[in-house]
């Protein structure tokens, strides 16, 4: 098991005395180490954020407890673990995270984390290169400052120095957010090939559902705090769950809709996006 959260609750405290926001309430979640891409989804305000924020203890839960691999994290500050440890397991992409950068190139910013988790100079620096080839950021890149970089330059070298001290699990919060459609798309398909290769377990937070159907393999909706569904996602716009929770339906689901209401093709929603129902419908005509 990678993270489990056990009777979570988390309030936090409001203007008025002795009165509490429930942010969550009394949450069961398990999330295997590896293997899964999850997305969280719900309204502004359904908890999503202060789910995440636990999941590598940038958060205290108010009671109950969240297991991340071997360490306990507790309402009791004084009785948890080193914190450092937690967060060298589980990585986080931050909205924005270029505005983390500071560093006066980018080989150095991505090199940061992985040195401030114990790697040597050296180490760090092979760790950073790799990464970088990966991501397919050139090597002529390396050597400017981060702040001369286009903004989705700046996202991949943030994205770079998490990759870099190589977390086990990857937690994203609205990771193509004020991006451009074309450098969207990049970006999930490096998170998603991440996935594919390493398989490791991916958590992301979105309010695209169009990203959402297409790369997630299990959706988790929060609403008030409380988990109301967990599970496929073929499942949930299947059901009327996703309307209750004011989720908009994928697009290539509403062509679906469409297509079977007007041409009667009875295609079933487990198509994830255009190009794998367009190669449905002309199947249907062969």
């Amino acid at each position: 098991m990678g993270i489990s959260f056990k009777e979570v609750s988390h309030l936090y405290p409001t203007s008025k005395k002795k009165v509490y926001t429930v942010a969550l309430n009394k949450i069961n979640f398990n999330i295997n180490g590896t293997g899964e891409f999850i997305a969280l989804v719900g309204k502004t305000g359904s908890g999503k954020s202060t789910l995440m924020e636990h999941m590598n203890a940038l958060l205290l839960p108010t009671s109950g407890t969240v297991q991340i691999f071997d360490k306990t994290i507790t309402p009791k500050k004084n009785k948890n673990p080193k914190l450092k440890e937690v967060r060298k397991k589980v990585g986080f992409v931050f909205q924005f995270p270029e505005y983390q950068l500071f560093e006066e190139t980018v080989i150095k910013d991505i090199m940061f984390a992985a040195k401030n988790f114990g790697l040597k100079e050296e180490d760090a620096k092979q760790r950073a290169l790799d990464t970088a080839k990966l991501l397919r950021i050139d090597e002529e890149v390396l050597k400017k400052s981060p702040f001369n970089l286009s903004g989705g330059q700046m996202r991949k070298v943030a994205i770079a120095g998490i990759l870099a001290y190589d977390p086990d699990i990857l937690l994203l919060d609205e990771p193509t957010r004020g991006l451009d459609p074309k450098t969207q798309k990049d970006i999930m398909e490096l998170f998603y090939e991440i996935h594919r290769v390493t398989q490791k377990t991916i958590i992301m937070i979105s309010h695209d559902m169009d990203l959402v159907y297409k790369y997630a393999n299990r959706v988790v909706v929060l609403n008030e705090g409380n988990i109301v569904f967990d599970g496929d996602k073929v499942d949930l716009f299947a059901s009327k769950i996703y309307e209750e929770n004011h989720l908009e339906k994928p697009e290539v689901l509403q062509m679906v809709d469409y297509l079977n209401d007007t041409l009667g093709l009875n295609l079933t929603y487990h198509l994830f996006d255009e190009e794998e129902l367009l190669n449905q419908v002309v199947k249907k005509y062969e």
